[in-house]
């Protein structure tokens, strides 16, 4: 017979976007934000977000919906997992806490002037900084390689 354990602590640090202005206004500031995919983690993606969140006192980290990510054209087949257990994935990470950023982050692939979301946190304040990758790395290429392309 196997033991029934509690939920691990870091489910708590998985929440709504409802419950994410109360939880946001809890952290250590400056709160850096950032979002993405995050599909299959990869050394590219825990490298880029220990950098940001070096950048403040805690890091809020939102995941794409699986309807956002399809509308991404990834791939027919992307994600290939869901959001929620990307979530919970990334929810352990020691770089990651559970929203009005002060500073909101993108990688390097990214142009400031091209992000609507720079515009949108710039409204309260915020500044956006874009992280130069460190490692090549991505989910797309990860997939390539394993279906032997």
């Amino acid at each position: 017979m196997s033991t029934r354990l509690p939920a691990p602590a870091f489910e708590g640090k998985i929440c709504t976007m409802d419950e994410l202005a109360e939880r946001a206004a809890a952290l250590a500031h400056p709160v850096v934000m950032t979002n993405g995919v995050f599909d299959i983690l990869h050394r590219g993606h825990v490298t880029y977000l220990a950098q940001a969140r070096s950048l403040g006192g805690s890091l809020v980290v939102a995941i794409n919906s699986d309807a956002s990510v399809k509308m991404l054209g990834k791939g027919d087949d992307r994600p290939i997992n869901t959001e929620a257990d990307r979530a919970a994935v990334l929810a352990p990470l020691k770089a990651v806490e559970l929203a009005h950023p002060d500073i909101y982050v993108k990688g390097g692939d990214y142009r400031i002037e091209d992000l609507p979301e720079a515009k949108l946190v710039a409204t309260w304040g915020a500044r956006t900084v874009t992280v130069q990758f460190e490692h090549e790395r991505s989910t797309t290429a990860l997939l390539k390689k394993v279906r032997g392309a």
